[in-house]
């Protein structure tokens, strides 16, 4: 099971980083090296397959993205002095344009402290990653943690790509394998070109899936799967898991873009016409009317400019609060394990309140 990242105070703070290198990864991709002071490196501990969000303004518009972390995270007893990311170009991407074609050493970075469920401490078994294209980031930080602190430990990595000069952290991948032959293994799938050795090219679809993982790998003695990428791969991969009989608990995702039109089904209670939320943050806690159609978390941020967000599209979670009491309609969630969902946590930015008096706990 994945572990449970801890919380951070100061939810929504961010901190000035400084860019010590900018490193071309691919035509379209480039890995972020951000120097972390003293003062911060307890702040900016991370559990490897966090990520980070990170935040400018252009012509007074402010624009926060999230970016997985893919440095291993440190040992409990090391402070971290350095991060890395992994940002790929993305048509009319405001800040991936920014980080590509201007950033570069000494420029410096907002950034909120690391965040995420996606995570795996480092324990012994097998455990195995399906990934598409930048979803190699936050696992090379998994695998590269899992690897480097435990000699009881194999690590599957089923990867797909467009074309090889397209792909990620290629020599960083290659120095695994390298390091550790006998305890990583590495699958390639690309979909757009043929290679010489491995896989014929195409996607990774939930039918090849099911047929080429038990060739691979001993499915039911992996102790956990990390599926990160294009919601398409990942439900795909999913499904095919769940086919072979993988149990749920198992199974650990991670989306990097979903289509505008994905959605939850409506629920079949009526709004009320007026509603009021509290939401406790960072040990204070306030009570505001929710205006027409808006998410609690645009309530608590009209209150609260330090609420915890940077995607606002049920992706990346940071925003993750826990409902004590009342019911809200969750629009999208693509970030909350359904456990969690159990557990009764929500996403604030995707949650409309059904009851007239809702509450929000950020802190647990």
């Amino acid at each position: 099971m994945a572990s449970q990242a801890p919380t951070a105070g100061h939810h929504g703070a961010f901190h000035p980083l400084r860019v010590t290198a900018v490193d071309q990864l691919t035509d379209d991709s480039v890995a972020i090296t951000l120097a972390i002071p003293a003062a911060l490196r307890d702040t900016f501990r991370h559990l490897p397959g966090q990520h980070i969000a990170v935040r400018r303004f252009v012509d007074g518009a402010e624009i926060r993205r999230t970016y997985s972390i893919c440095t291993p995270a440190p040992d409990t007893a090391a402070d971290p002095q350095s991060l890395q990311v992994g940002v790929r170009l993305v048509d009319g991407g405001e800040f991936s344009t920014y980080a590509l074609k201007q950033l570069g050493p000494g420029d410096t970075i907002e950034v909120m402290a690391p965040a995420g469920r996606f995570v795996l401490e480092p324990r012994a078994g097998s455990f195995a990653a399906i990934v598409g294209g930048s979803g190699i980031t936050p696992v090379l930080s998994i695998a590269t943690t899992l690897l480097e602190r435990r000699t009881d430990t194999r690590f599957c990595l089923i990867r797909s790509d467009r074309t090889a000069a397209s792909t990620m952290f290629l020599e960083e991948v290659a120095d695994l394998k390298d390091r550790w032959p006998d305890r990583f293994q590495l699958v390639t799938a690309l979909s757009r070109e043929e290679q010489q050795a491995g896989l014929v090219s195409g996607r990774l679809d939930e039918q090849r899936l099911a047929t080429l993982l038990p060739a691979l790998l001993p499915v039911a003695s992996i102790n956990g799967w990390f599926l990160c990428g294009p919601h398409g791969l990942v439900q795909g991969a999913e499904r095919a898991l769940h086919a072979l009989g993988v149990p749920r608990d198992r199974v650990h995702q991670e989306i990097f873009h979903v289509d505008d039109g994905a959605s939850l089904a409506p629920s079949n209670r009526q709004a009320p016409s007026h509603s009021t939320v509290t939401a406790t943050l960072d040990g204070r806690s306030g009570r505001w009317p929710v205006q027409d159609g808006e998410s609690l978390l645009e309530t608590v941020l009209r209150n609260r400019a330090d609420a915890p967000y940077a995607c606002k599209g049920g992706v990346c979670g940071t925003c993750r609060a826990f409902l004590v009491s009342g019911e809200v309609r969750m629009d999208r969630n693509f970030a909350l394990e359904p456990e969690e969902v159990t557990a009764g946590y929500v996403l604030a930015c995707q949650s409309h309140p059904l009851d007239e008096e809702v509450e929000l706990d950020f802190d647990r």
